[in-house]
């Protein structure tokens, strides 16, 4: 890992952006990295557009703004593509998943980008295992395959510990979200 890993989510309220860079933040915190996990808040509206950012590092992390050049950047909603251009600020060797059931040989020419580019359609996955398509948990287990940037049965672990601590009386959702990250982990492709 290099010294600072940026990260961009793109999403539309209520998809679960803001919790994604958190959640994520949490648990690289627990491996003992030093994190930022915020939010940029416009129009803060149901299906608006919506960022969330995290920064993860060894080091002390002392810069406190918004990323403008991430390391790698996650799309929860297929239709942000026609909307925002999610490359910016992407360096040649930037990593982008995107939530979509496009290939992403046929995903590249649309978006332009040359990087790493990996897709997985969590839209379905959600569905399928927790009953409602909300992209964010198994865009996270999308992410750590993509950029190995932790430990999966680790990362899973403390994720089971989170979703307790929000669901203890329902272990359906707890099982639901682990299932669905392992299954994203399984099926994101580049």
């Amino acid at each position: 890992m290099s010294d600072l890993i940026e990260i961009r989510w793109h999403g539309r309220g209520g998809q679960g952006s803001k919790t994604a860079s958190i959640l994520l933040g949490k648990v690289a915190a627990k491996t003992g990295k030093n994190i930022q996990a915020f939010p940029e808040y416009g129009p803060e509206r149901m299906g608006a557009p919506v960022l969330a950012y995290n920064r993860i590092s060894d080091k002390e992390i002392t810069v406190h703004c918004q990323v403008t050049e991430p390391d790698i950047v996650s799309v929860l909603d297929p239709t942000l593509l026609d909307v925002v251009d999610v490359t910016e600020g992407v360096p040649d060797n930037g990593v982008i998943i995107v939530n979509t059931e496009i290939s992403a040989s046929k995903l590249r020419d649309k978006i332009g980008f040359n990087g790493e580019l990996y897709t997985v359609d969590a839209y379905g996955i959600s569905t399928e295992e927790i009953g409602a398509p909300f992209p964010n948990t198994p865009m996270l287990g999308a992410l750590i395959k993509a950029t190995d940037l932790l430990d999966f049965e680790g990362f899973l672990s403390e994720m089971k510990n989170e979703f307790e601590k929000k669901f203890a009386h329902k272990p359906e959702v707890i099982e639901g979200n682990i299932n669905s990250m392992k299954r994203a982990y399984q099926e994101v492709k580049s």
